[in-house]
């Protein structure tokens, strides 16, 4: 994937007195033809991450730095045309896969897909796409959002962000040792271990409190830049050791070899990674590089400088560039979730002959011409990619746009499952369905409310949010909503009712960690017990009037609902504080994005709809169950005596496979409203 250029740039080394020495490393383009092979063929048939693209990190490394190592040894760095030459090979590939991604998203992505993909494809434009998926890693609504077919940009994004610090990181090294006349290479030496230390120190910190985010973070993959730049700085001094038979390198380099294959295998590394996981795969490519040439007949280099992966290696980048789009089209059309053996071929076999003729008449047409017009071609191409992009989303704008209101006589969401409500003043055929396919995604609970959020005193973690009640100074209740996405789902229904009676809102909320005195959803996940306890301690300090959250959880195929027990001993915390609880039963967990379902199969279509009894149990009230909490039965109000259906009173009531769309929510206030009315109040 590095590189776009080609085989050229495969020549690193420093000669021991520190003066440029640079060899052609064929064993490079054939490490790139398995990384790019492995991240295909795990992406496409077994579903998971294989450890490529961290080789991709550690080789970008190796040649950049190398690169600017040799051109400020022989006087100095020029930045800008540094970066005009990288970007001038990135922008003209890259361009022209978005554009065709833009074009092909709009005829084969259901709507519900349009403006998430949208906002990828600037953001992948922009070299921003891995900020673009940490933000929607901690973003409750984002969370679940099936992958865009531009989400594999996220590495490129930080490839992206690489190359614009290294020439100013090593220019600003070279700078300072020529005034303080100190050696270069120790400088940078020293340089890169600081900095890829303290990014390394950075990843398995974050790794282990919050993985997703640590995954997309560019400061959690700088030590894997950073350990090819260091790789690139003492190769030729590892490779003159006198230990360094050929025996031996024939060894290092199957090692190596057999390391990166088993990586995916061995290791989730999709939920594992970076961390200290990520060191298997780039230390795996240093051994193949440190191999080098082994001069022993049965060595790696034979077969990586083979004329077939020498070639593959040529393709990396445009066949990584394609694959990705191509396999998620393919299950988007098909509503598969995996391919099989004849389908993946073919995914594969379109995305090299796609990948061919964009190094055919892309990237090769672009390396003859001049740095100069190679970089405004790639503007051009880039203006077109906004242009696309722009249009796409004025059409979805419009398309999202629904001027009908939920609770209203022809949208009554909720209150059409009311024994009272009249269903033969339904019809569908003449009411549009809100929100609207292209909206879904966006509908969360907080986007209708504007919630005022710092840290809390109890928890580095803690996070609390307010509303002030419309009249604050009138105001006499302050109701708390705590727990993960499936709590805060109900602050839309909590804010139809404050607004009707003057009261303030607080909001704690952690996904994948309801509100507990353990982790219920992902076991002994410390970072989230630590904070149920730091929002106890919040609880007990303001003491609101009332606790909105959870009774239950897991309502999905096969009658999983449960009441943890750890639940009822937070409710049984707060009933020793004086707090009363409203719990709200949970919303079932469907095994197919709903919304994907309305938006194939169409409105009504009965694929989309579940069967009650499938999901939801006899409710039952668990034994210690305390005198403050009030518990809330939205089963009614979400499915019918038979089905839970994909729509209900012409609202679509999920935004994803799991989550209520806040449009839905909303017309739950009813049923909430009764339950803290039996407080009391």
């Amino acid at each position: 994937m590095t590189s776009p250029g080609g085989a050229p740039a495969a020549r690193t080394g420093t000669t021991a007195g520190g003066a440029t020495r640079s060899r052609f490393r064929p064993e490079l383009q054939g490490l790139r033809a398995l990384a790019v092979l492995l991240v295909v063929v795990y992406h496409v048939w077994v579903g998971r991450v294989s450890g490529g693209v961290d080789v991709f990190f550690l080789i970008t490394g190796f040649l950049i730095t190398g690169g600017l190592y040799r051109a400020a040894a022989r006087g100095g760095i020029d930045v800008l045309a540094t970066w005009r030459r990288q970007f001038s090979r990135l922008l003209p590939a890259m361009t022209v896969v978005l554009t065709a991604g833009v074009v092909a998203g709009f005829w084969l992505l259901p709507e519900n897909r349009w403006m998430p993909t949208v906002r990828e494809t600037v953001a992948s434009l922009l070299f921003l796409q891995n900020w673009e998926l940490a933000h929607n890693s901690v973003d409750y609504a984002a969370r679940d959002n099936a992958a865009s077919i531009v989400q594999h940009f996220w590495s490129l994004s930080i490839q992206g962000q690489f190359y614009l610090l290294a020439p100013l990181v090593v220019a600003g090294v070279a700078i300072a040792t020529r005034r303080d006349g100190a050696d270069l290479h120790r400088r940078l030496t020293g340089t890169l271990l600081a900095v890829g230390g303290a990014s390394f120190a950075y990843s398995v910190y974050l790794t282990l409190v919050n993985q997703p985010l640590a995954y997309f973070h560019s400061a959690t993959r700088i030590w894997e830049f950073a350990l090819g730049g260091l790789l690139a700085l003492w190769i030729s001094r590892i490779e003159d050791r006198p230990e360094l038979t050929p025996g031996t390198r024939a060894v290092l380099g199957w090692g190596g070899v057999v390391a990166l294959v088993s990586c995916g295998i061995l290791l989730q590394v999709d939920r594992a990674f970076p961390g200290w996981a990520a060191l298997w795969p780039t230390l795996a490519a240093a051994m193949v590089l440190v191999a080098g040439r082994s001069g022993h007949r049965f060595g790696v280099d034979h077969l990586l400088s083979g004329r077939v992966l020498r070639t593959i290696g040529d393709l990396s980048f445009p066949l990584y560039l394609w694959h990705w789009p191509i396999l998620t089209l393919t299950l988007v059309r098909t509503g598969q979730d995996r391919l099989d053996l004849e389908q993946g071929a073919g995914v594969i076999a379109v995305s090299f002959v796609l990948a061919w003729l964009t190094h055919r008449f892309v990237e090769q047409r672009v390396a003859a011409l001049d740095v100069r017009r190679a970089l405004r071609t790639g503007g051009v191409l880039a203006l077109t990619v906004l242009v696309a992009a722009g249009s796409w989303y004025g059409l979805a704008t419009a398309r999202a746009s629904t001027p009908v209101l939920a609770g209203s006589p022809s949208h009554p969401g909720a209150g059409a499952l009311s024994p009272q409500f009249d269903l033969a003043s339904l019809d569908p055929a003449d009411a549009e369905l809100t929100p609207s396919l292209v909206q879904a995604p966006d509908d969360w609970s907080y986007h209708g409310t504007s919630w005022d959020c710092g840290p809390s005193e109890h928890g580095a973690e803690l996070e609390l949010c307010t509303v002030p009640a419309p009249a604050p100074e009138t105001s006499e209740r302050t109701v708390a909503v705590v727990g993960d996405s499936h709590a805060q789902q109900y602050a839309a229904a909590l804010a139809v009712i404050a607004e009707q009676r003057n009261w303030s809102m607080v909001g704690m909320f952690r996904g994948a960690c309801p509100m507990s005195v353990r982790s219920e959803t992902v076991a002994d996940d410390q970072g989230c017990t630590d904070w149920n306890a730091a929002v106890h301690d919040q609880l007990v300090e303001m003491h609101p009037d009332a606790v909105l959250t959870l009774a239950s959880r897991d309502v999905r195929p096969g009658l999983h609902e449960q009441t943890p027990e750890g639940f009822v001993q937070a409710w049984q915390r707060l009933d020793a504080a004086g707090i009363p609880v409203v719990a709200v039963r949970d919303n079932p967990r469907f095994d197919f994005n709903v919304v994907d379902c309305v938006a194939t199969r169409g409105r009504g279509a009965p694929d989309c709809d579940v069967d009650r009894h499938a999901l939801y149990p006899p409710w039952s009230v668990v034994p210690g169950v305390p005198p403050n909490v009030v518990f809330a039965d939205v089963s009614d109000d979400i499915c019918d005596p038979a089905l839970c259906r994909s729509e209900v009173g012409n609202v679509l009531v999920y935004m994803d496979d799991n989550h209520l769309t806040a449009t839905y929510a909303e017309t739950l206030a009813p049923t909430l409203a009764t339950a803290f009315d039996h407080l009391g109040w």
